[in-house]
């Protein structure tokens, strides 16, 4: 190397350290100028000018740190490759590459980031975790639903602008030696001051506002994703607050006690017999899941503009419409387990997703031991999500997926088009019938997703607007067809039909569970169960779907669910249960409880269906109450799951079908 050149050329500025210092300064200016797009692009309305100051403080120092842990990387490297090897060709090469890559995918997040903000309000956190998953879905849908060519020719033309800068400002930092024990001092330099914030910053979330999206606003994205995915399998009881289990237990057993329903076993169980006729005719159960079809686009529920004239017509007709239902989270899974096994959204993956499920309960179990014969319908892969695995490990003898429609009329990469799913389930029902067994059937749709396309001709609206309104509407359509097929077959008398989401369409409002995007419909219909129509006021959420199935179909069964029975319920009994990311909480009468991560906890109070639900200062000792009831119900669900004892067969169910549990296609 050449050491005799002038000292301007020798600087600090010119050497490697210098280029270091410029990637750790481009980092900390592309996260804040994101921060302030999402501000003026997402700010919420009446927030004083003191809490978005703090808002950029919290999150400038949040980058600063994040920003030092990325250079620290580059600084380890310059310390283990020696000063010969510095600037030769290979290493230039090398370097020069690995600069470029990084920089076009850290513009590339930016880009990505502000897309996920726009959809979820949020940093990156869990469902960005999960979509990594399944990169067939996750990245075909993002093709089709934006304009990537785009995005991506743009952070080219930028990552190649910084490498450019980069290289004009630090051109002859190859030429500049250090010595080893100044490369380590450098690297140790940084790791100390690294080691010195890290207490500094709150890992779990900030805090400078009232206001969840302000919060989220303020976070730094690196961060946000790293403690999701470092605590998607986190020990419940090292994070959240707990009651000794005894305690637990007895209150949860407070909160599951119902009129004709007695626990079996006493101490540490929460399985109850409920009482029935069994001499009442075993009537069928069909179960439409359905994406994203959240209450505010339903006219019976409020909306002026209805998005859903089908269900309106079917309510006002010869519906049960349930107006205060919440769902248990903001993933389809979540609206799986919630529906489906009636179990509360602990932190974490859901049940659907984890490795203890393969015997727990679900209404197709109940249903199972009962007589019946169990079938789920899906458009899409079975795969995503362990959904198959899940439903034919847990009482569904078939399962019917994307590959069994070997003409669908309409697909996107989500899967066949809810028409034909819809259609299909005439068809297995019919045949289901004729058998004079009873069946259950469950059909999760997933046509209003993104891109939000689905065959012209059905609605007057264009696909190729691909406006989520459309697909809401188009979804609706499906369902009235579905039903205008049913009332003609001869299981139409004998079967109850549900039609619930599993969780509402996009996330918004300010609670740390912004319960506002949580409402969702529930209407129960079938002249087996309703005679005329009626509304139902009683507040429940997602787990208590199967309670209130089972009760109208009133025969005796044995259960674990924490569900309860919506049209037995006395008013003052309603709750929800609900999951945002790592927060779980409880909704009692107009109050919220959360639960969070560290044993942290917050109170709000309010009617969410007025406004928005305002922090509580200063919570009363029926406050406290719902926490420590909030707190039983998640223990208790906790260690039920983690000790397999949430199911009442001693084994997993194996049927002759697994093998071919999906089930065989049917001639379209």
């Amino acid at each position: 190397m050449n050491t005799n050149l002038p000292a301007a050329e020798l600087s600090w500025k010119r050497s490697r350290y210098g280029f270091a210092s410029f990637w750790f300064l481009s980092l900390l200016v592309a996260w804040c100028v994101l921060r302030l797009v999402l501000l003026f692009a997402f700010k919420p309305a009446g927030v004083p000018a003191t809490e978005i100051l703090l808002a950029l403080l919290s999150g400038f120092h949040r980058d600063l740190f994040m920003a030092l842990v990325e250079t620290i990387p580059l600084l380890a490297w310059m310390l283990v490759v020696p000063d010969r090897k510095f600037g030769s060709l290979w290493h230039r090469v090398l370097l020069i590459g690995g600069s470029l890559g990084f920089w076009f995918v850290q513009v590339f997040l930016l880009f990505a980031e502000f897309f996920f903000f726009d959809e979820f309000k949020a940093r990156f956190n869990t469902v960005a975790v999960d979509y990594l998953i399944y990169p067939k879905e996750v990245f075909v849908n993002i093709w089709e639903s934006y304009h990537v060519g785009v995005v991506l020719a743009v952070c080219l033309v930028l990552s190649l602008g910084w490498l450019f800068a980069a290289s004009r400002l630090f051109g002859q930092m190859w030429e500049r030696p250090f010595p080893a024990t100044s490369r380590l001092l450098h690297l140790g330099a940084a790791m100390a001051l690294a080691a010195v914030l890290t207490p500094t910053v709150n890992l779990k979330s900030v805090h400078v506002s009232n206001d969840r999206t302000l919060n989220e606003i303020a976070n730094n994205g690196a961060i946000s994703f790293l403690l999701a995915a470092w605590t998607n399998n986190l020990d419940y009881a090292a994070f959240y607050k707990t009651l000794p289990t005894a305690e637990a237990y007895q209150r949860t057993r407070r909160l599951l006690t119902e009129a004709n329903t007695e626990f079996v076993e006493d101490g540490q169980s929460i399985r109850r017999r409920v009482a029935g006729d069994p001499t009442r005719p075993r009537l069928n159960v069909v179960i439409f899941l359905e994406e994203s079809l959240g209450s505010e686009f339903w006219g019976c529920l409020g909306r002026t503009n209805t998005l859903t004239p089908e269900m309106d017509k079917l309510a006002a007709q010869e519906g049960m419409l349930f107006t205060n239902i919440y769902a248990s989270g903001n993933r389809t899974v979540r609206g799986f387990e919630g529906v489906l096994s009636s179990f509360p959204p602990l932190p974490g993956e859901s049940i659907v997703k984890r490795d203890r499920s393969d015997n727990v309960e679900t209404i197709a179990r109940v249903l199972k031991r009962d007589g019946y014969t169990n079938v789920f319908l899906y458009g899409g892969r079975g795969l995503f999500d362990g959904m198959r695995s899940f439903a034919v490990r847990n009482g569904y003898d078939r399962f019917i997926e994307q590959k069994h429609f070997e003409h669908p009329t309409f697909s996107t990469i989500w899967g066949v088009c809810d028409e034909d799913v819809f259609l299909r389930g005439v068809e297995e029902f019919r045949e289901l019938a004729k058998t004079g067994q009873p069946f259950c059937g469950t059909i999760l749709s997933v046509s209003n997703h993104k891109p939000y396309t689905y065959p012209k001709g059905t609605i007057p609206e264009d696909p190729d607007q691909r406006r989520r309104e459309n697909a809401v509407k188009y979804s609706d359509y499906a369902l009235g067809r579905f039903f205008e097929a049913a009332r003609k077959e001869a299981f139409w008398t004998n079967t109850l039909f549900v039609v619930v989401a599993d969780h509402g369409a996009r996330v918004y409002g300010e609670q740390s569970i912004p319960i506002h995007s949580y409402e969702i419909p529930l209407l129960i219909a079938g002249p087996a169960v309703v005679q005329s129509p009626s509304r139902v006021a009683q507040l429940g959420c997602s787990l208590d779907v199967p309670t209130t199935v089972l009760g109208l179909l009133g025969r005796p069964y044995e259960t674990l669910f924490f569900g309860r029975d919506l049209l037995r319920n006395r008013p003052e009994e309603g709750c929800a249960l609900l999951n945002h990311n790592r927060d779980i909480g409880r909704l009692a009468h107009d109050r919220l409880v959360v639960l969070g991560l560290k044993q942290a906890v917050e109170f709000y109070q309010g009617d969410p269906k007025v406004a928005e639900m305002r922090p509580l200062s200063q919570p009363t000792d029926a406050d406290r109450e719902l926490e420590r009831d909030a707190i039983a119900v998640y223990q208790v669900a906790d260690d039920l799951y983690m000790h397999r004892r949430y199911r009442i067969d001693a084994e997993p169910t194996t049927h002759a079908s697994v093998p071919g549990a999906e089930g065989q296609p049917k001639a379209r």
